[in-house]
């Protein structure tokens, strides 16, 4: 495996645009989020962030980590699909590891859509095990959504 260098950092205010772009062109956005919203959640609390890795000037890999004082839940794990099987999923997901251990969290946790066969692929091979758990949803907000 090519594994090129990444550059890890929290997400700063001139990155948001570019993340998103980066979460549009990997798939990751729906109708029913707003992912302009969705940063600026994860970046109103010292329990959550937006990890991005840069590859040079550019953009190339995210994750949004943060905790609820028990367990660590990643979302919006992307890598540029141009610059994909560099090591550049394994090398954020690390990172969210350790940050989440950092912040003294012993499991992490993520969800994948069933369809998405490709990521539930790549978490496998990283070590992460599919876990029997089902996954219960309600808007609470007051809208009708997936």
């Amino acid at each position: 495996m090519n594994v090129a260098a990444l550059a890890i950092a929290d997400i700063s205010d001139g990155d948001v645009d570019d993340v998103i772009v980066l979460w549009q062109r990997c798939g990751l956005t729906r109708p029913w989020n707003d992912p302009a919203a969705d940063i600026a959640l994860a970046r109103r609390n010292t329990n959550s962030t937006v990890l991005v890795g840069r590859d040079g000037d550019t953009i190339v890999a995210t994750a949004m980590v943060g905790h609820d004082g028990h367990r660590g839940w990643v979302y919006y794990v992307a890598v540029d699909p141009a610059r994909q099987k560099k090591g550049f999923g394994r090398a954020i997901m690390a990172a969210a590891e350790q940050w989440l251990r950092q912040a003294g969290l012993p499991k992490l946790q993520l969800m994948v859509r069933r369809e998405n066969a490709k990521a539930g692929a790549f978490y496998r091979s990283i070590g992460y095990e599919e876990s029997d758990t089902v996954v219960f949803a309600k808007w609470i907000d007051g809208r009708n959504g997936t």
